[in-house]
């Protein structure tokens, strides 16, 4: 429904188009009995007096109870807070002109819009060069180690 062609993508255009969607919020995976997707809930509204939608990435927003993510109050909180307020935060919600939804293919796609957190480790590039060097001057002393070591033993056979 977000994001293919066909029927689908007709009629994404026309609700973007005449201004009727709200917002868009992700919601995270495993919330539902019967399907282990993540879902989205669209949030329409007939006369809005902007002329954007607010996509919200509230995939992060659970805690596991037995089989099932769910929502606690706290989180909630968040995602409504974020949608009264039309609020943009870093990493779980933007702001997004119809133009430029119309011009992405009428992608409604949360993550097409919301980036999400890059949390791997940061690494210095000159500090692991640096490093690697070390490790190579090491391994060049051990080995001139091993063969006075070798020639060593050879000389004494």
């Amino acid at each position: 429904m977000l994001y293919r062609g066909g029927a689908e993508g007709k009629i994404r255009k026309y609700l973007v188009s005449n201004n009727f969607i709200e917002a868009i919020i992700q919601l995270p995976k495993e919330m539902f009995f019967g399907t282990s997707i993540a879902t989205c809930i669209i949030v329409l509204r007939k006369s809005k007096v902007t002329n954007d939608v607010l996509f919200i990435d509230a995939s992060e927003e659970f805690v596991r109870e037995g089989t099932k993510n769910t929502f606690k109050e706290e989180h909630i909180k968040k995602i409504l807070g974020v949608l009264e307020r039309r609020e943009e935060v870093e990493h779980f919600s933007k702001l997004v002109f119809n133009d430029d939804i119309i011009e992405n293919d009428v992608n409604l796609s949360v993550s097409s819009y919301v980036e999400k957190e890059d949390l791997r480790e940061k690494i210095d590039i000159h500090e692991l060069n640096a490093e690697i060097e070390q490790i190579v001057a090491r391994e060049q002393e051990l080995r001139e180690k091993i063969d006075a070591i070798v020639a060593d033993l050879e000389g004494e056979i």
